[in-house]
């Protein structure tokens, strides 16, 4: 198979494209990006497994606290994938024209919240071992 243009050719056809370089360096970061929420939705999903489902079976005792636990770090990680998603086309719209898209700090420090809950309530089973 013959290799097309950008297999072959650098960017800008042999001649420096700072703008078009600057452009795909952006794009390919912003991919590398989207695709590291995906990899913590998906720790976080199975961080809600281990915790709500497996921790369970290997304990006596009341299971339900671990259950609610590890339901919140698997809604945690749906939530990450899909602000992941989110925030991947935003960046690559932004990028397209031109302009920056700050993230939303709301969203961060809810999803920042909602880590520390879960980090602290973990640590609570921990000690317990209810």
């Amino acid at each position: 198979m013959h290799p097309g243009p950008l297999d072959s050719e650098p960017p800008g056809r042999g001649r420096f494209d700072e703008a078009g370089d600057a452009t795909r360096r952006t794009l390919l970061a912003n991919e590398r990006t989207g695709m590291a929420w995906w990899r913590t939705g998906l720790t976080s999903v199975a961080v809600g497994l281990g915790v709500g489902k497996v921790i369970p079976e290997l304990t006596e005792g009341t299971t339900w606290p671990y259950t609610v636990v590890g339901a919140g770090y698997a809604a945690l990680g749906i939530v990450l994938f899909a602000y992941g998603t989110w925030r991947h086309r935003n960046v690559e719209e932004a990028v397209m024209r031109g302009a920056f898209a700050r993230p939303g700090w709301g969203f961060m420090r809810a999803i920042t919240a909602a880590g520390v809950i879960l980090g602290l309530l973990t640590t609570v089973l921990i000690l317990a071992r209810p």
